[in-house]
């Protein structure tokens, strides 16, 4: 299953206008919740940003000071990731540079997950991986903020997307998880809609 997930603003936003995330930032609590959803995926799909953002969990030594942080530096570094990049030249740690379109790269990954999850991240990929049908579950991490613009979190659709809602848990920093599953039954719409 490939699975897109993402803190977001309630109003849907992934980074803010000028980029920014920091309010994102997980509490120890959803720490842990996200440490073990990481840790049983089989591969991971990244763009360029979310490749370097995430790449100083192999490089930060300051990042192992805790036991939690240690664990999810060795989960991270171990995890597969294939990075989609048209001005990367090599990438480094457990990681190779994508050579083919999502779909394939995809199904590459799918035949050695061993019935594990693969997740894909960054707006841009994601966004075609959605739009190519590929994604399979949503889930968000609803922080309890309103950034009014930036990088959203879903792409426009030719076409509604129906999800059927599985797991919704309150942390008590007050972020909200959503996890939805594409929905087997996709109606047909009347008007623009085909």
């Amino acid at each position: 299953m490939l699975v897109y997930s993402m803190s977001v603003s309630v109003d849907g936003f992934i980074a803010d206008r000028d980029g920014g995330f920091g309010w994102t930032a997980p509490d120890d609590e959803q720490f842990a919740f996200s440490f073990a959803q990481v840790s049983e995926l089989s591969a991971y799909l990244c763009g360029r940003r979310l490749y370097e953002t995430m790449l100083v969990w192999e490089t930060d030594p300051s990042l192992r000071a805790t036991e939690a942080g240690a664990a999810f530096a060795d989960v991270w570094r171990a995890l597969p990731k294939v990075v989609f990049s048209r001005t990367l030249d090599r990438v480094s740690g457990n990681a190779r540079l994508a050579g083919r379109s999502v779909a394939d790269e995809l199904a590459a990954a799918m035949a050695q997950a061993g019935g594990r999850d693969i997740s894909i991240g960054g707006a841009g990929l994601a966004s075609a991986a959605l739009r190519a049908g590929l994604v399979d579950e949503l889930r968000l991490f609803r922080d309890p903020v309103v950034v009014g613009g930036g990088t959203p979190y879903l792409p426009p659709l030719a076409e509604p997307l129906m999800l059927d809602l599985v797991e919704t848990r309150t942390f008590a920093s007050r972020v909200v998880y959503e996890r939805y599953r594409r929905s087997a039954s996709q109606p047909s719409f009347p008007g623009s809609f085909s």
